[in-house]
């Protein structure tokens, strides 16, 4: 992109947004503008997300936004499909995944569609984790729960279930 350009060329911004729209990356939400008008400064995707803008850039400085782009003055430009992967990108993080696993399938992303078996095996681990700790989780509540009856049942507090 010449000095002088402030958008990219529609090239770039079309394999990016070809990058982001496998169908293994994030579904789509409701977004703030129409594509096509979805040029969006740090600082507007920090409010639409509730990330802070110093999040974002670290984001992007450590590979996570595969498809994020600058401008001529260098300031990140994002789109549409970029808040589709930071939504989904916020549901890897739910998840508890490293960060260098979430950079690790970014870089899958960025790979293409030969990557497909190696993203869906990190995903698969993460929904194991995640389904070890909704187990743990629900034994924990079943555990104070009996202790709670007990202690309940000590003071000589009624049932109240």
């Amino acid at each position: 992109m010449a000095a002088t350009e402030s958008t990219p060329p529609v090239s770039l911004l079309r394999s990016r947004r070809a990058a982001l729209s496998d169908v293994c990356v994030a579904a789509a939400t409701d977004h703030p503008r129409p594509d096509g008008e979805d040029r969006y400064t740090v600082s507007e995707v920090a409010e639409f997300t509730g990330l802070t803008t110093a999040t974002l850039r670290w984001y992007e400085q450590i590979g996570l936004l595969p498809g994020v782009t600058r401008a001529h003055d260098r300031q990140l430009v994002f789109a549409n499909s970029d808040l589709d992967w930071l939504a989904f990108v916020d549901t890897l993080r739910v998840t508890g995944m490293p960060v260098a696993d979430m950079v690790r399938y970014a870089d899958l992303v960025r790979e293409g569609e030969g990557t497909y078996r190696d993203r869906r095996l990190i995903l698969e681990e993460a929904r194991r984790d995640v389904l070890a700790r909704i187990t743990a989780l629900q034994n924990a509540v079943g555990r104070l729960g009996h202790e709670i009856d007990a202690c309940a049942r000590a003071e000589g507090v009624p049932d109240r279930r």
